[in-house]
């Protein structure tokens, strides 16, 4: 099994973080031909293939897969530009939230305590503050990449300014240190989709002399609204932020 062939078996909007609420949709399923309205995956069968997706070792790969491919364009392209800099998202970019989202079997729980993992349920307010997710090793590796080769990174993430402190302890004791940015949701801000806050936030760091070659993230919201030289999409099935 490999992303491509489940990346819609499970999606999840979270509706305090850009809207977010619980969503699994459906590619496992198939429908008559001629059928006037398509019939829904399982719901159960869609989290168990993201979960295998996860489990077998597929995802870890695929994913060390784009970040390699970055590495690679971040060591060709830093040299030929003044002040280069790259975006990093932060949840299922940067740092792994997969015990919360196993505990939680895929929902979204906003509040409520997270002392029982890997049982559920775990609010992710709670998981979030706790400061426990771990680094990607393979985006860690490029975060390094792009240090050595004296290129700023940035994060920007959907998380709210409220969460600034947790966040950037987190980033820190999973060995994201020295960055130059970290570029939170304003507290009470909405907007329809997540590239609205983010692309706008690129503009701001382009706006102080930055020259942004690369911008990661694990949605496509993360990369619409351009500002970067390139963008690359890591895999995510088990949540999907507009």
């Amino acid at each position: 099994m490999n992303y491509s062939s489940i990346v819609h078996a499970v999606s999840r909007r979270r509706a305090n973080r850009f809207g977010r609420a619980l969503a699994l949709a459906s590619v496992l399923g198939a429908t008559a031909a001629g059928a006037a309205h398509a019939v829904p995956a399982n719901v159960g069968d869609a989290a168990i293939a993201a979960t295998a997706y996860h489990d077998s070792g597929a995802y870890d790969r695929e994913f060390a897969a784009v970040i390699e491919e970055a590495s690679d364009w971040v060591r060709l392209r830093a040299a030929h530009v003044s002040k280069p800099a790259i975006v990093l998202d932060i949840d299922e970019t940067s740092l792994s939230n997969w015990p919360e989202i196993k505990a939680n079997h895929f929902a979204y729980f906003h509040d409520g305590q997270c002392d029982v993992l890997p049982k559920g349920p775990c609010g992710v307010m709670a998981w979030e503050m706790s400061a426990k997710a771990q680094a990607f090793p393979s985006t860690l590796a490029l975060y390094r990449v792009a240090q050595q080769r004296g290129v700023s990174v940035f994060f920007v993430t959907g998380r709210s300014e409220n969460e600034r402190a947790d966040t950037a302890h987190n980033l820190e004791t999973a060995g994201y240190k020295g960055w130059s940015g970290l570029v939170l949701r304003p507290e009470g801000s909405h907007t329809p989709s997540a590239s609205d806050y983010k692309a706008a936030a690129r503009s701001e760091i382009e706006q102080k002399g930055y020259h942004i070659i690369a911008n990661i993230g694990d949605q496509p919201s993360d990369l619409a609204g351009g500002h970067a030289d390139r963008g690359f999409l890591l895999p995510n099935p088990f949540y999907r932020v507009p």
